[in-house]
């Protein structure tokens, strides 16, 4: 006890020397060091706080915890915002940039079709009768086919058979063996072996891989049946047609001769007739690609090479070898744009495939006119004179990529027209000169 009052002491002394007073040596002597009293155990004078005061503080730090606290931003942070506001404002240039162009290429595209002297090469569907681009044709016919089977199944099916197969030897002979298995049924109608084919390797490989085949058989009224097949586990696909009456047979006969007779569907040209009023511009051609048998690569240098093929025509070169090179050149070419001007000036254009032969030339013409009855003849580039006779292909008259030709009457039948007194008003059609345009 009395060591404890010592020590009391001692601490008095410590603080009453306070800050500023010089420590007397008894008094520095007294002190002990600050870890040692920091560490040495002092019973506390004070009392410990209520359970009341105790939940109070503890719902207090609650709260400050649960208080979210500022998110510090350190320079990493406005680095990344920076790069993302600079990002996003490149890509909305970007963007914007790229509208422009889009913006800019159609209106030049828009230009150049505008100046083309024909929009491109159309077709009509001779099923439906729609106007279709090259690349819509094989889609829409065989829609087209598909459809009619609602109405005739026989006659979809022959024509599945002979345009959706490009093979024209495996088509004729899948035709051959088809006619033979209705053949055989109509010479032995009984003979149930006739009325069962089996879908066995040959049958395979000779019909089944024909398309279409298939479906005109069954349109004959063949159904397909599940049958065991002699030293075989598994059954097989048979067609099996019921016995047929004398009439069903003499229709199945008819039908044969359709499947024979048959004939690809093909989109037809559609020569796109357009007359335009006299001008200077007639022999003036702008052709789209669908013209030339060409790639655009290869259009390109060909254009490239215009200047050395003025050089070689400038040569000296045998009759041979200027056939020769025209020839290679008309092969360049799908289709030939013409023009025929007629008497009154006005002009006739049409589009025609680069192998067509005079006559549908001249039949053009004549459908377009008023008094097609008349006869005319057709002078092309150089006077050369066309006649509905000649059946010569409008590329071997030098007449691909576009020509324009002019039309002249027979003189003495104009003769006669005028001695009579009865000359037309005008030469084309009313629906041509309906839509009569100016080049």
């Amino acid at each position: 006890m009395k060591k404890f009052f010592d020590d009391i002491k001692k601490d008095i002394k410590f603080k009453s020397a306070g800050p500023g007073k010089k420590l007397t040596e008894d008094t520095s002597q007294s002190l002990i060091p600050k870890q040692a009293y920091l560490a040495r155990p002092v019973r506390s004078l004070r009392h410990a706080p209520s359970e009341g005061a105790q939940r109070a503080g503890a719902a207090a730090l609650a709260r400050v915890e649960q208080r979210p606290r500022p998110k510090v931003h350190t320079s990493q942070d406005a680095i990344r915002s920076q790069v993302k506001r600079e990002l996003e404002a490149e890509a909305a240039a970007l963007g914007d940039k790229e509208k422009a162009a889009s913006a800019e290429e159609g209106e030049l595209l828009a230009k150049e079709v505008a100046c083309l002297s024909v929009s491109g090469v159309y077709f009509t569907c001779p099923l439906t009768g729609a106007t279709l681009t090259k690349s819509e044709r094989e889609a829409h016919i065989k829609e087209a086919i598909f459809m009619r089977f609602e109405e005739d199944a026989v006659e979809a099916s022959v024509m599945m058979v002979h345009t959706f197969n490009k093979d024209r030897e495996k088509v004729k002979a899948a035709v051959d063996i088809i006619s033979k298995y209705v053949d055989n049924i109509c010479k032995s109608p009984t003979e149930e072996k006739y009325r069962k084919i089996q879908s066995n390797k040959v049958f395979q490989e000779k019909v089944r891989c024909v398309e279409g085949s298939r479906e005109f058989l069954l349109s004959l009224g063949f159904t397909s049946v599940m049958l065991p097949v002699e030293g075989q586990d598994e059954e097989e696909e048979f067609l099996v047609l019921p016995e047929q009456s004398p009439d069903d047979l003499e229709l199945m006969k008819e039908r044969r001769d359709r499947l024979q007779r048959g004939e690809p569907v093909r989109a037809q040209l559609d020569r796109q007739p357009q007359a335009y009023r006299p001008s200077p511009n007639a022999q003036h051609f702008e052709l789209p690609p669908e013209f030339y048998n060409l790639t655009a690569e290869e259009l390109k240098k060909e254009q490239q090479q215009k200047t050395e093929l003025v050089e070689r025509n400038a040569m000296l070169r045998t009759k041979a070898m200027r056939e020769k090179e025209e020839q290679r050149e008309r092969r360049k070419y799908n289709y030939t744009l013409l023009r025929i001007r007629l008497p009154d000036g006005n002009l006739l254009q049409g589009t025609f495939y680069a192998w067509d032969r005079l006559p549908v030339l001249f039949q053009f013409v004549r459908e377009s006119l008023v008094d097609g009855w008349q006869p005319f003849e057709l002078i092309a580039p150089g006077s050369q004179k066309l006649r509905d006779s000649e059946d010569v292909a409008l590329a071997e008259c030098n007449l691909v990529p576009a020509a324009l030709l002019t039309l002249v009457w027979d003189a003495a039948v104009q003769a006669d027209i005028a001695a009579a007194g009865g000359k037309s008003q005008s030469l084309l059609k009313p629906e041509l000169l309906e839509s009569l345009q100016t080049l």
